[in-house]
């Protein structure tokens, strides 16, 4: 019963606490029509992967000792629309700043383009409803993004995989921080969509690449 994603959930929940305060991020991860996620409300250093939960893409719980993230709607909702491998949302302050303004995160970096050429933001609607579920999956289809800033609320970023979910989450973090730095001396400067096509292809072919006949 996912033995392997629960062992990940457990591995990964401690990134939460070094991106968002208390108890208040989750993340999850799939393998086929099921997934595992977070437990809601309890320190992400205090449970076992047979606490963790596991689900299935309608938000039933299939397995696991605790009760899964109050947030189990978004997941299911991103799993069914846009099929990613792991999810991680948070409340980490840079992207939540950003959230409160209600601002995009625009292309001021290439490396933007790990999750999109824009993290869009997705309207309000109270946590862990269908309705904000709905929100967050028409920002990401509309920017076509793999990211999205929630109004008011946080952030949820998705990947291949949970540490790539993680990984891309850190980096809209850091990005949504030297925006709003770059912000308090001026305006930032965005890059044009011909160089956001380049750094694309670029990535296409970034890190260590097979040999030929390998």
């Amino acid at each position: 019963m996912l033995d392997e994603e629960r062992e990940a959930v457990v591995e990964h929940a401690p990134d939460l606490a070094a991106l968002t305060p208390g108890r208040t991020g989750n993340l999850s991860v799939r393998r086929g029509d099921r997934f595992a996620a977070t437990p809601t409300g309890v320190p992400y250093d205090t449970f076992d992967a047979e606490d963790v939960p596991v689900l299935d893409l309608e938000g039933e719980r299939l397995a696991g000792e605790m009760a899964p993230t109050s947030e189990v709607p978004m997941h299911t909702h991103i799993y069914r629309r846009k099929r990613p491998g792991a999810i991680v949302h948070t409340h980490s302050p840079w992207a939540t700043t950003l959230s409160i303004l209600g601002e995009p995160l625009p292309p001021i970096h290439y490396m933007i383009v790990a999750v999109g050429k824009r993290v869009p933001v997705a309207e309000y609607a109270p946590y862990g409803t269908e309705a904000l579920a709905e929100n967050v999956v028409a920002a990401m289809d509309e920017a076509d993004a793999s990211a999205a800033i929630i109004a008011n609320h946080g952030l949820v970023v998705t990947g291949e995989d949970l540490q790539s979910a993680v990984e891309n989450t850190v980096n809209v973090e850091n990005l949504a921080r030297v925006y709003c730095q770059a912000r308090a001396f001026g305006e930032p400067n965005a890059l044009p969509e011909e160089e956001l096509e380049t750094a694309i292809e670029q990535f296409d072919s970034y890190g260590q690449q097979p040999e030929d006949g390998h």
